[in-house]
């Protein structure tokens, strides 16, 4: 048995082929998700044309921006990772992660923002070649140095100068760099940079979220209509909230029926199955029920076409080889095993003999009982007469009755079966039982 394993730095790589002296392979394959297969909301961001002065920014450059966006409120435009790092975007360039690494960074630090959130601009730091924005209080506490801060000695030492309230900071980071140093960009401008991440336009909540989405899916959801595949957000953007829900089990599979409408009305009966729709069945008055079951929506989501379930959520694969069998006509295949082809050791049974407790051996011949179906039945007696005693004494005294009656022992001479003495008419009496056989002892010497 042959396997090889082989990693890459970049993403999580593990792959495995393992031979069997049957011909049998199963390969096992994890990896990361490739940048061209990844959802849009995670794919690599359209440049912006945003004409920048050459003139490095002043202090009331620094004035008018602090002014002017600290606590700016927008609609977040794809989801944000937790974490100091946070999304690194180059002016009018490319954003760092995107792919592989942006699902990787939401993967392990979690996530802050969904798409179509409302997010607020909660801190601004001017740098020399970039402005750092936090989002929604930031992915570090306020005051992180004086929490750890006491003053006193002994038992007169105080709490800390600044509590810590004992919940973790759950917002975000957006790092906007340029190539030497911040130019004189006013916030205007810096709005125009940040619109691939935030939109700063007055949107309702609908709006903001079907920004995000593809054109195709966006229509549906302003004109009320749910597809197969679609997410319960955007059921609800699509619907509102059901007015009925209804919890079943279709064979192993639990789902919940999220209803719509009344009659005379058409009736949608959504069949959700954890957070995607598996199933719509529509019902018009006057007309037979439509039921749609294909997803629609899994390949609007990819960036080549391909569902965002299928490669984000189930990274790991394992594949038989070619060795395909027919289970009414075929024995299973032996399991897999370390040992070499026709390697055995001490410890194994002999072939030829059946070890105890073991179902191992040659094959030896059925033999089939005897067929008892043809043999005249035999009656036993269900409750049989038990034999009379016999003494020695009644042996002697059995003699002369014996010698007494010569007729009922022995046949006439003619050839004439004996008849016994009869008195009148009475019935013949039944003959005496034969004397027990008598023991002989041997003579003595």
């Amino acid at each position: 048995m042959s396997c090889g394993f082989a990693w890459a730095s970049s993403m999580v790589l593990v792959a495995a082929s393992c031979l069997t002296a049957h011909g049998q392979a199963i390969t096992i394959n994890t990896k990361g998700v490739a940048s061209e297969n990844v959802d849009r909301r995670y794919a690599q961001v359209e440049a912006t044309k945003v004409d920048l002065p050459e003139q490095q920014i002043d202090a009331r450059g620094h004035q008018d921006i602090l002014r002017a966006l600290v606590a700016e409120q927008g609609f977040a435009m794809r989801p944000f990772p937790k974490g100091k790092k946070g999304l690194m975007l180059a002016a009018n360039g490319k954003l760092s992660p995107a792919g592989e690494g942006y699902v990787t960074a939401i993967t392990e630090h979690g996530l802050s923002v969904k798409p179509g959130d409302r997010v607020v601009l909660s801190n601004i730091r001017i740098d020399k070649e970039k402005i750092v924005f936090d989002i929604n209080g930031g992915p570090e506490h306020k005051h992180e140095f004086l929490r750890h801060v006491q003053i006193g000695t002994g038992p007169n030492m105080t709490n800390p100068v600044v509590q810590d309230p004992g919940q973790e900071p759950t917002g975000s980071r957006i790092t906007l760099t340029f190539s030497k140093y911040v130019p004189e960009v006013t916030p205007a401008q810096v709005k125009a940079l940040l619109a691939p991440l935030i939109s700063f336009d007055m949107k309702t909540p609908v709006q903001a979220y079907t920004d995000t989405l593809p054109p195709k899916l966006k229509e549906a959801i302003l004109n009320h209509h749910v597809m197969v595949g679609m997410t319960t957000d955007m059921v609800l953007f699509a619907m509102g909230q059901p007015e009925t829900k209804s919890r079943e089990v279709d064979g192993q599979t639990p789902f919940e029926e999220w209803i719509y409408g009344h009659p005379p009305q058409d009736v949608n009966f959504v069949r959700v199955n954890g957070n995607r729709v598996i199933r719509v069945e529509v019902a018009k008055l006057g007309q037979p029920l439509e039921i749609f079951t294909k997803d629609e929506v899994e390949g609007l989501m990819m960036t080549n076409g391909r569902p965002v379930v299928a490669e984000a959520s189930r990274p790991s694969s394992v594949q038989l080889g070619d060795v395909h069998r027919n289970a009414d006509t075929q024995a299973p295949a032996a399991p897999p095993s370390l040992r070499a082809p026709g390697e055995t050791l001490p410890s194994d049974p002999d072939p030829g003999q059946i070890s105890n407790g073991s179902r191992e051996g040659p094959m030896q011949p059925v033999v089939f009982p005897k067929d008892t179906t043809k043999e005249p039945a035999r009656t036993v007696p269900a409750h049989p007469k038990p034999a009379a005693p016999v003494d020695d004494d009644d042996d002697d005294a059995a003699k002369p009755a014996a010698a007494a009656k010569p007729d009922m022992a022995k046949p006439a001479d003619s050839g004439s079966p004996a008849t016994p003495a009869t008195s009148g008419d009475q019935p013949a009496s039944k003959p005496d039982a034969a004397p027990a056989p008598k023991t002989l002892l041997p003579a003595a010497r």
